[in-house]
């Protein structure tokens, strides 16, 4: 990780942590950037954002600092990360910009930088981003006259992306009914028209966005509502989506979450019947529960574990030629539709198995239980310290020692907060929860923690 990008981009509460100035001087070094790569022609720059109240200016403040230094800007507005790594690829941008902090409070935001071949950008790029942000590189001359660049509106990107998403459905939903749960966030303004165009009957919620209600209680962090909302509108299935709409978790007509180990093990079941499923493998990160192993061990599909975060999974993916990986949180990749997690793509796949396999949602995964999981965040000053500490090494040796063969501890740093990832599966939910507590216990004696700073 760099010193201002993480896993998932440039990512902080708007003008505290990220300000209008850092996004000015990231658009000034992209457009100076690609030019001078590619001076032969004029530099494109594709740009989309979710729905939150920063985001409109961070757009404004990307868009002057790209034309600034000569290159043009497309605007996507309101849309999906996967839409504007779509676009990127197919419509031969240079590179495409996504402002959204994902599933973070509405307050927070974040830019994250999507290369030409609709990938998250190389980290040599990131460094030369942050050096300039630094002051180490020297300042970038501006372009003048008939060199400044232009702004260009294109929310036909966005259309483009619809068709395709209903491109990839091989069958209609007519009949079924769905719930889609678009969290106040960048699934607003795509999902409903693609189950619509689809044939389903459509029920949704969270789909009102005011800048200030992204992720409140809603989407695929808080599935509470959507639980609820499935049972009482009677549906066949429910799909939750995060602020960017990179992730999916499901609902079955029974008000319960599939999580994306389940997702994974029930469309990865159906690609290896069909020969879809490249070496019968599937790329998991470490957070990935228990039972999902226990039932691809039972189905013959092979696994590879990854770090946390689905840059580990799609670097794994790409270099060994995978089809199908993913993580617990529903950042699911289908490498051979998108080059990134995509919600919405998640539970148009979701959906094709529901129908393939004629039967309700909650029979899909019956043979993929997940074993009891919990995990907690604890916000530190520093997360190298937190992670070097001694006590805290012996704390998770000795909760290790506990469980043996019957579960595991995992302790991590978040990549994109200030935060440490403490989480534990165990036979029952109490021993997890427990657990959990003594290694967090020895975190806040150790004045370890944001308050202690």
């Amino acid at each position: 990780m760099g010193k201002y990008f993480g896993t998932d981009g440039f990512r902080g509460e708007a003008n505290i942590d990220l300000k209008a100035e850092d996004a000015f001087r990231i658009g000034r070094f992209l457009g100076w950037y690609y030019k001078e790569m590619h001076p032969e022609k004029r530099c494109r720059i594709v740009i989309g954002k979710d729905t939150r109240r920063s985001s409109y200016m961070f757009e404004d403040a990307l868009s002057s600092g790209i034309t600034s230094s000569g290159a043009d800007v497309y605007l996507m507005h309101v849309t999906t990360t996967p839409s504007v790594a779509y676009i990127v690829r197919v419509d031969d941008f240079d590179c495409g910009i996504m402002i959204s902090a994902s599933h973070n409070p509405y307050y927070d935001n974040g830019i994250k930088v999507i290369s030409g071949s609709g990938e998250k950008i190389d980290d040599e790029t990131i460094d030369r981003i942050e050096e300039y942000l630094d002051g180490k590189i020297p300042e970038i001359p501006l372009a003048r006259r008939d060199e400044i660049g232009r702004t260009v509106d294109y929310a036909a990107g966005r259309n483009r992306y619809i068709g395709y998403l209903i491109s990839i459905a091989d069958r209609s939903f007519k009949g079924r009914d769905v719930a889609l749960d678009c969290s106040n966030g960048s699934a607003s303004s795509i999902a409903k028209p693609v189950f619509d165009a689809l044939g389903a009957r459509t029920h949704v919620m969270a789909c009102e966005p005011n800048g200030t209600n992204i992720n409140e209680g809603v989407g695929s962090t808080h599935m509470e509502k959507l639980c609820e909302f499935v049972k009482k509108e009677g549906c066949d299935i429910g799909f939750a989506y995060d602020g960017d709409a990179d992730r999916c978790l499901c609902v079955d007509e029974k008000g319960n979450v599939i999580n994306g180990d389940q997702i994974m093990y029930a469309c990865g079941k159906l690609m290896k019947e069909k020969g879809e499923l490249s070496d019968d493998m599937i790329v998991v990160t470490v957070m990935s529960n228990f039972g999902l192993f226990k039932a691809l061990d039972r189905e013959g599909i092979r696994y590879e574990k990854t770090k946390v975060g689905d840059r580990f999974v799609y670097e794994c993916m790409s270099r060994e030629g995978y089809s199908l990986g993913g993580e617990q949180s529903g950042h699911i990749i289908f490498s051979k539709l998108a080059t990134t997690g995509d919600g919405i793509l998640t539970s148009l796949r979701m959906m094709e198995v529901l129908l393939e396999r004629k039967c309700e949602a909650s029979k899909l995964v019956e043979e993929c239980p997940m074993y009891p999981q919990c995990l907690k965040n604890v916000r530190v000053r520093s997360k190298q310290e937190a992670m070097d500490n001694e006590a805290v090494k012996k704390a998770v040796d000795a909760v290790a020692a506990k469980l043996s063969d019957s579960g595991r501890i995992l302790v991590r740093e978040s990549g994109t907060e200030p935060v440490i990832r403490v989480m534990v599966e165990a036979p029952t939910e109490e021993s997890c929860e427990s657990l959990v507590d003594e290694v967090i216990a020895v975190i806040e004696k150790e004045g370890l923690t944001e308050a202690d700073a």
